[in-house]
Order: C-alpha cells, then structure tokens, then sequence
C-alpha cells in the first residue's frame, strides 16, 4: 500500500462452493456502503466476483478477501490457496484471453476498472489486488461578494429572525418552527396541517402566470409576497423555497422567509449579464474569463443532473423566460429525451421521448436554432409544450464536433418574446456548455453501465439457483420492482396454440397488487411477439383511466347512498399507478416465446433508454431459467409418472394376516429405485409376496424392477410354483443382455388357515433371510440361502414350508436395511435381530415402524441404499 495509511479493515474466508461468489459480492458490497463508498461498489463487486469466482469455481479452493481503506482508495484482496501453478514469467508472450471467453477475464476486468492491480505469489497462496481510487469531490466558495465599508452593508434588525416552513406534497405546514412563530403570531398547533393558501398573500402580477401551488412545487423559488399574521394584517416577505424529498423519497419544499426589507439575508447573486457582454467586460478589464463558468457559476455541479438543472435555470434568467427544458440525444440521434426542466411539470416529463425530426419544416428540426413567436399558430411544433399554456419559445442545438448532443428549450406565456438576438445569446451560452454536458452524460453512462453488470452478475446467479418455476417467476418480477419499473406483470405461454397466462403480479406498493392484477386479467394480454427489445404497450392505461372515468361518473349519481366496495378511490389509485408508460419484452428461449415481461411506471413517467436496455438484457437470462425450470418441471413429473407406474397397487386385504410395507427410494426425486416389494393375490385363498433388490439404484435398476414384479404376477397366475416363477424370471433376466443386472430376491405364498394360522411357501434367492418372531420374544431365521438371479443360466431352487402361528410375525427386509452404516459399524443381521427381539405383541405396522426409526437413528447421514420393509402378523386368536 506504499506510504498510505490503513484507516479500516474487513476480511472473510469463503468456502470453495458456488453460492460463495455470491456471499462474496455481498460482503464487499456492505463493507463499502458502511464506509460511505457507494460511488465504487459497483465496480468492486463486479472484479470480486470474478476473483471470487476463479478461485472457488475454477481452482477450487476457499478464497480469503481483504478490503482496505485507506486515506486514497480501497484495496480488495482475494487469495486462494492453491500453490501448484506455474509462476507467469515477464515477456512471456502470453496474450490475455477474449472478453467472452471465462479464462482470465477476471484480470482484463481489473486492467479495465482498477487504478492500480497486480499478483502476488507466495508458497501457499496466490494474492490478486485491485485499488479504486476514491472520486475527488470539488470543495470551494460557491458565491463571495467584495468586503464593505460598515455604512454600505444592508439594514436588518437588531434580532434577525428567519421563519422555517416545511410544506408537505398536498401543500399544507408541516414544520413551523419559532421565528415563524415570532414574525407572524402563531402558534405551531394553529397552522400545521392547514394550506399555506390559507395564510400566504400571493401577487397577482400581470403577465406573471406562476401561482403559490406551482411555486411550491419548483426545485427552487425566490421572490416577495405576503403572510397574513394573527392579527390580520398583511407582512411582506421574501422567501427562498427548496423543494426536497426525504430517505422515503417522499417529496416536500422548505421554505425560508425574512421581512421583506431584510431580503438582502436570503436573496442570491443579481443576475449573470450576458455572456458577451461579460466576454466584453472580461476582456476590458485584462482579465481571463471561462464562459462555461460565466453562464454556469463557479463551481459546477459535479453531476448530470445538477449541471442540466443549473443549465435550464441560468437559461430561463438569461431571456427572462417562465420555462426552460433541456433534452439530451439518444446514441442514434433520433430522438431526445428530457433530463432537466423549470416552470414545466418536471415530474410528469422526465424521461420522455420526443423524434428528433418533429414538426413541419426547419423550424421544427432541432438541429438548428428556431424561434415561434406564437405556438398557436403551428400546432405540434414543440410536442414537449403542448398543453402548458407556452406561446412563444426559443430553441437551440447543443452540438460536440458537428454531433447533435441535445436541445436546450426557453419559453414564455406570451405571444412574440423572442426574436433571433435571444436566439444567438442562447445558442452562445448552449455552445459553451456542452461539452461539460457530454462529459458529464457520458460519465454517467459509464457509472449506469457498470452497476447494469453488476446487476446482472448477481440477477443470473440468482437466477441459476433455482429450477422452481414459480420461484423463478417471483425472481424475475422482484428484481425488476423497484430496480427498473414500479410495477411487474409476467405472462407466460404454455405452447404456440395457448393464450398468454398472467401468472405473476407484483407493485412496489403491495396495497395496488390486488387492483393492478384486477385490471390486467379484464385487459387483453400483449400479443406475443418474438421481436427483440421493448414495444409500448397502451391497454393498461387506456383500460384504468376508462374504469376510474366510469366507476367516478356512478359515484356522481349516488348521492347520499353508500359507495360501493370499489369505489372511486381503488379505481383511481389503480389508475396513477399504471398511468405511465407501459412496455413488453419478449421472453424467448430456444427460438420460441415462452412469456412477456410487462414493466411499468406511474402516471405520466417514462422509461429511460438504458434502463429498458438493461431490461432486455434481463429478460434473456429470465427467459432461459424459466425455460429450464419449465424442462425440469416436465422431466420430473414424466419421471414421477413412470416411477410410480412401477410401484405396485394398493396391498390387497388378507383375512387373518396383518400386511404392513414401508419403502424409502434413495436419490433426490426417485420414487422407485432397486429395491422393490409386491403383494398380489394369486387365487381364491392364496397370495403371492416378494421383496427383491436389484444391483445398483436409480432409473436404470428401476427398468429391472418393473420386469421382475410383472413377470412374478404373470408366472404365479399361471399356476407355477416358487422355484418355477424365480427360475423363468431368472431367463429373463438374462435375456436383456447388456442391461441385464443381478437380483435378489424372496418370493413366497401364503394361504391363511381355519385355525388362525398362515402357511408360507417361501425362496430366498441371494437374499437377506426373513426373520420369525415368536410370542415368547425368539428370532429365527425363516429360510435358508440359495443362489441369487441373473447369474447363472441353470438354477437349481426349492421352496421351504414356514407356518405362522397366531401372534407370530414374519419380518423381510433388504440390505439397505442390515448393510446401514455409521463410520467402520454396520447394523447387520445381528443388529436387526435385537431390534425385533422387543418387538413382541406389536402390530405389523408397529413393526415396520420401530425397525425403520432404529435404522435411521443408527446413523445421522442421509441413507445412500434403498430401503423397504415387509412385516406380515398372524393376530392372536381372542377368546370367547
């Protein structure tokens, strides 16, 4: 770090899994928004992740991160700890891989965003630094007047008292603080929540088209007027108002207020003359002047949206206009989008776009200095004015080496303000500051670009984890809301012969869900369009702004009956929020349209162009994970399908036996793997069981299962006994070749007897032996081993004759059951034999269950084998 000194620290060691590249990003990203450095967390999150990423991903290792602060930047460290690599020599000749490619980008992003970076290497670990320098903030004296003499100095009096007011967005007092009190006889309690139309004394000036409510809601106002104090009398004021908006965003305009006499303590700087004639004045006088900071002042605004409203002001004083507006070009030109306006409805204009080329004839180009003495007389001339009450405007190019970069705008409410002079001050005021403006507008691209990539970065990480269709759906629409639009709407779209399906909704502000998801299922859905980028889309709106007309017209004719429950409030509210533009982006993934993404604004707001590139880009990595969820739905359910296909019936009710089954298939999403069971009747008075396992587990040993349970059913029914059935199964197995695998199995039937017993006929083939629990508490095997199936082409089997007594219980199992294990101890035979000993007087079901719950507390793993259990009880015969 050289000679700087370390003001903090941050470190955390990340395991080599891939969610850590995630933790990563979010450690880094808290760390810096603590110290205060959000102007270069974007860039630090996106080098992190990809440093985080090598070395978890790629090297496999756990990856430490360091964040330094010091009194010239921020230093982050990432250092995994695999030592095996080759030591990159100088001159080597080694060229950095493309962009593109997933290799060594992590080093081109640093030599593209960092300061300073560099490698270092030691024996056990390998360290990649990166330094981002902290932005200089200009600090300096915005506006200083000359020292006077004591007797030229302004009269105030003895005890200089300034009102504070804060008036909130309906326009009433929220804040009245003493001196307001003092200067005007009321008390706090008497004015807070009341209009300040009540109390203020507004000129009406002719010519002056600016009343209290459009002043109060200026970014910035100065000017005289008068408040009525307690008295009744009228106090002349005057007043600087700053419109502000609070951490919620909530908007409201403090507003400070001296005698009028005493103006002098709040009124800003005279205006700046003309830039010519300062030009003029400058050079008289011998002195160097910047006519950038003539017209702007000294210090600029050090960002975009400061500098155009500074811009848009000086140029409103500058011709004594009422309004001014400023539209900056988009990257072909064709059209300009407002950034900055005073004395307009600022609001409900940003952001909107207008042709380049609008209007008829060059008086409508905004390539060239124009002048409208009267709008009324060429309607449409200026799109931005319609409806304002303006009448005459000047508008003038701000160009950058012969390039159109944006329009500069200054309009008045009378007719005929403006001639070409205006025009030629303008245009020389627009010339001097338009390179500031593209510097600026261009910094803030690059500032937009590299948070749109960090976004991203983390939307498709978000994105990747998940293959839950609906979750997938809920991230698309939770990332978007706030971040891009205000409101979500997600269609999907089964197949090409389905309408559009409105499958998920989502507001900023959970109260308008309910209304925004009303109104979208009475609208048409967007038709879906397979054309990349984004398309306006107007039913929404045109459909709200109709439902609050109608719903607002029968509250009209109710008179003093009750509203009904969706009265005008709902409806209109629902209205504001979808009053603005609309757009739909096409959700397609492997050449078909599966879905639209519907992003929305508020009434009268309007998308930015890089935010709707930013969409698009979105709604790619959307499509393609919905998509993905969408195959992995239908996979897993065609799988679920087949799976229980192989699973047999319900077990069929054996009069005098209780029959209870417990199988566990191991593997996430089987239902059916190698082991398998089957209770089947084979005629009147005689049933058929098995409990068999096939090598190996999952979809393949799943095909063998379903052979062998089958073919059992079909050879019992036939009238062939058990070493018959296993010796033919045994051929067929075989018979499958290549996909054959090695079976173990017990088969047997059973016929229930008068006297309350069960004869067995059973073949245990390669199979664990099935376990008898008499009354008195012993276990004995109930068969003996023979060999197993699929193995040998001749089998040689026999059947052996078990009778079970009432009380009796006969206990089969496979070996995921006996083989379980916790470390270097297995379960085993013995192990089973215990656990059944205490199960004497249990039902069969009670059993199966003990059995299972000691299997699975013999060890805290997940079991790795297939598991199933067959108990079948002959009940104690009752007396009487």
């Amino acid at each position: 770090m050289g000679s700087a000194v370390i003001t903090a620290r941050a470190a955390a060691t990340f395991e080599p899994v891939g969610r850590s590249v995630a933790t990563a990003r979010a450690f880094v990203r808290d760390t810096l928004q603590g110290w205060g450095h959000g102007d270069i967390v974007d860039d630090a999150v996106v080098l992190t992740s990809e440093l985080v990423t090598n070395a978890v991903v790629h090297a496999g290792t756990a990856a430490d991160v360091l964040c330094l602060r010091t009194d010239h930047g921020v230093r982050i460290s990432v250092a995994d700890r695999y030592p095996e690599r080759e030591i990159p020599l100088q001159n080597s000749g080694q060229i950095f891989a493309h962009p593109d490619r997933e290799g060594g980008r992590g080093l081109l992003l640093c030599g593209a965003l960092a300061a300073r970076w560099g490698v270092e290497y030691t024996a056990a670990q390998k360290h990649v630094w990166f330094q981002l320098d902290l932005p200089e903030r200009p600090a300096g004296t915005r506006s200083a007047g000359p020292a006077l003499p004591v007797d030229a100095l302004p009269v105030a009096d003895t005890r200089v008292r300034v009102a504070v007011i804060q008036i909130d967005r309906g326009g009433c007092v929220s804040f009245w603080n003493d001196d307001a009190r003092d200067l005007f006889a009321y008390d706090p309690e008497q004015v807070i929540g009341k209009p300040l139309t009540d109390f203020a004394a507004w000129p009406h000036t002719p010519g002056t088209g600016t009343g209290i409510a459009e002043a109060l809601q200026l970014s910035r106002w100065e000017g005289s007027y008068g408040i009525r104090g307690a008295d009744g009398r009228v106090i002349p004021v005057y007043a600087s108002h700053l419109r502000v908006r609070d951490a919620d965003g909530e908007a409201s305009t403090v507003c400070l207020l001296v005698r009028d006499h005493e103006r002098a303590i709040l009124q800003s700087p005279q205006r700046t003359p003309a830039p010519d004639t300062l030009s003029q004045t400058a050079q008289s006088e011998g002195r160097s002047s910047d006519p950038f900071e003539v017209f702007i002042g000294s210090p600029a605004p050090d960002d975009l949206d400061g500098l155009l409203q500074r811009t848009v002001e000086r140029a409103r004083d500058m011709l004594d206009g009422d309004a001014a507006y400023l539209l900056l070009a988009t990257d072909d030109e064709t059209e300009l989008e407002v950034r900055a306006s005073t004395g307009l409805p600022s609001a409900r204009q940003r952001f909107a776009r207008v042709p380049v080329e609008a209007g008829s004839g060059r008086y409508g180009s905004a390539r060239m200095p124009a002048v409208h003495e009267d709008l009324t007389a060429v309607p449409g001339a200026v799109p931005l004015l319609s409806g304002t009450g303006m009448r005459s405007v000047v508008t003038v190019p701000l160009k950058v080496e012969g390039r159109l970069t944006g329009s500069l705008g200054v309009a008045a409410e009378g007719p005929g303000r403006y001639t070409n002079e205006e025009a030629l001050r303008l245009q020389f005021a627009a010339d001097r500051i338009a390179l500031a403006v593209e510097r600026a507008r261009l910094t803030e691209l690059e500032k937009l670009r590299r948070g749109s990539l960090s976004f991203l970065v983390e939307a498709s990480d978000l994105l990747a984890g998940t293959l839950d269709r609906d979750q997938t759906l809920a991230l698309m629409a939770q990332m978007t809301v706030p971040t891009l639009a205000t409101w979500c709407a997600v269609y999907t779209v089964a197949d090409q012969a389905s309408e559009p399906e409105l499958s998920y909704v989502l507001h900023e502000d959970e109260d308008r869900i309910d209304g925004l998801k009303t109104l979208l299922t009475k609208v048409d859905p967007p038709e879906p369009v397979p054309t990349p980028g984004a398309r306006v889309w107007t039913a929404p709106s045109d459909a709200a702004h109709d439902a609050a007309l109608r719903t607002s017209l029968r509250s009209l004719g109710l008179g003093h009956s009750a509203r009904p429950s969706t009265g005008p409030g709902a409806t209109l509210a629902t209205a504001s929020a979808v009053g603005g533009e609309t757009v739909v982006l096409p959700l397609v993934a492997r050449n078909r349209v599966i879905g639209m993404l519907t992003l929305g604004k508020p009434t009268e707001e309007h998308f930015r162009q890089e935010i709707l590139e930013l969409a698009e880009d979105l709604s790619r990595r959307a499509a393609l994970a919905l998509d993905n969820s969408r195959l992995y739905s239908e996979r897993t359910a065609i799988s679920q399908s087949l799976q229980r296909s192989l699973l047999p019936p319900e077990e069929p009710n054996i009069p005098g036996v209780e029959v209870e089954v417990i199988y566990r298939a191991a593997g996430e999403g089987n239902e059916v793997g190698g082991d398998f069971y089957d209770i089947f009747p084979i005629r009147d008075g005689a049933y058929g069981f098995a409990i068999g396992d096939v090598c190996g587990t999952g979809p393949e040993a799943a095909a063998v299962t379903g052979l062998a349970r089958h073919a059992l059913r079909l050879l019992a029914r036939e009238g062939f006994g058990g070493p018959a059935v296993l010796e033919r199964l045994n051929a067929a197995i075989l018979d499958e070749g290549p996909r054959s695998r090695f079976l173990t199995l017990l088969y047997g039937e059973l016929w229930p007897q008068p006297d309350g017993s069960a004869l067995l006929k059973v073949v245990c083939a390669g199979h664990p032996l099935p376990l008898r629990l008499r009354q008195d508490g012993t276990v004995e095997p109930a068969a003996e081993p023979q060999p197993l199936l699929g193995v040998m082409d001749d089998l040689e089997l026999y059947e052996q004759t078990v009778t079970l007594d009432p009380g009796d219980v006969l206990l089969c199992v496979t070996d995921g059951i006996t083989e379980r294990r916790e470390g270097t101890r297995m379960l085993g035979d013995d192990g089973l034999t215990d656990v059944l000993t205490t199960c004497t007087g249990l039902t069969a079901g009670a059993v199966a269950a003990r059995v299972l719950r000691a299997v699975e507390r013999f060890a805290a793993e997940p079991a790795s084998d297939d598991m199933a259990i067959l108990a079948m009880r002959v009940p104690e015969v009752q007396a009487g």
